[in-house]
């Protein structure tokens, strides 16, 4: 009698297992990342490069978030590999916003898995990463919301009000508040600050403007305001985060 095909068996017979990993190059937005247990990339696809504005894989092995992200994001992300390295169990779907090598802060689903050695133990983790919009069974919902986000990062300087996001989704304002908390776990409110603070630190971290230009420029209507909302969210105020994250000039004319 033959035996039953065994998947995991085919796996400890192949010469190369990181072969898989070549499927993740031709898949179209589909990120890719594998991290050992101190959380440093040891693998990521060309889509997970890019958004990390790196060009060949040398450039984030051995690297972690804290290299690419504000470090109030990292420290979420890094955060989450925590709690799949010391459970063991993956995280499915959660819901990130991520900033992009252009800056911008787009919406993803991301999962995450435990990877063990050979006698058992946790010793790395694997993710992949879908943008938000038009993954999942509510592909329309996702898809209404989006040009709703869309909308918030092309007029993030100005006056956002709840009916001109309403009016992009095609929904009456109390549908939108309900669908933005259903699909993204937040007001319409916390979302605009939310892009409002990514945009901030970018300008923080690339250019020498005062802050208070730099909070008028993000939608903040006067300077302590800004500064109250951002040592909220970053644990720093605006200058200090500047000094310890400020990019070097040739690095950001890169």
């Amino acid at each position: 009698m033959t035996a039953a095909p065994d998947f995991a068996a085919l796996c400890r017979r192949l010469a190369d297992p990181a072969a898989f990993a070549a499927l993740f190059e031709v898949l179209p937005e589909v990120y890719l990342f594998v991290k050992d247990d101190r959380h440093r990339y040891l693998k990521a696809n060309r889509a997970e490069l890019a958004l990390h504005g790196c060009g060949h894989e040398r450039e984030m092995v051995g690297k972690t978030d804290f290299d690419f992200h504000p470090p109030a994001l990292a420290a979420q992300y890094v955060e989450e590999d925590r709690r799949v390295l010391a459970s063991g169990r993956p995280l499915i779907d959660q819901v990130w916003l991520v900033r992009g090598a252009d800056g911008l802060p787009r919406w993803y689903l991301s999962s995450k898995f435990p990877l063990r050695g050979a006698r058992g133990a946790v010793i790395g983790l694997a993710g992949v990463m879908r943008p938000y919009a038009g993954t999942g069974p509510a592909v329309g919902d996702y898809a209404r919301l989006t040009r709703a986000c869309a909308y918030v990062l092309a007029h993030y300087p100005q006056r956002i009000a709840l009916a001109d996001l309403a009016r992009q989704a095609h929904l009456s304002a109390s549908q939108l508040q309900r669908e933005f908390r259903r699909l993204f776990g937040m007001t319409p409110g916390e979302y605009i600050l939310k892009i409002r603070l990514h945009m901030a630190r970018r300008e923080l971290e690339q250019t020498a403007h005062p802050v208070g230009r730099i909070a008028l420029d993000c939608g903040f209507y006067d300077q302590s305001h800004f500064t109250r909302m951002f040592r909220a969210d970053t644990g720093l105020r605006p200058l200090d985060y500047r000094r310890q994250f400020r990019r070097p000039v040739a690095a950001v004319r890169a």
